[in-house]
């Protein structure tokens, strides 16, 4: 199965540049690795999230929210 996963634009502009100019620069490519990192953790947010309100049990529905809660980093404290 492949999905499309939509990017900034500016992220792209840097892709671009990073690849296709003579000399990439260290500064260009920590950016594009900061931005593809908060992408990744985004996806990753919005699949527990999904397995979360997908769940066929109450334990798997509870397994995928912890995951979720802990992905997000809410503390024990705030949880019920």
């Amino acid at each position: 199965m492949n999905k499309n996963v939509q990017i900034p634009t500016e992220l792209f502009y840097n892709l671009l540049k990073y690849f296709y100019t003579e000399e990439p620069t260290e500064e260009l490519y920590k950016e594009i690795k900061i931005s593809l990192k908060n992408k990744l953790d985004q996806m990753v947010k919005h699949d527990l999230y999904t397995q979360f309100k997908t769940a066929n049990s109450i334990q798997e529905r509870e397994e995928a929210r912890q995951k979720y809660l802990n992905k997000i980093g809410i503390n024990d404290n705030f949880r019920w």
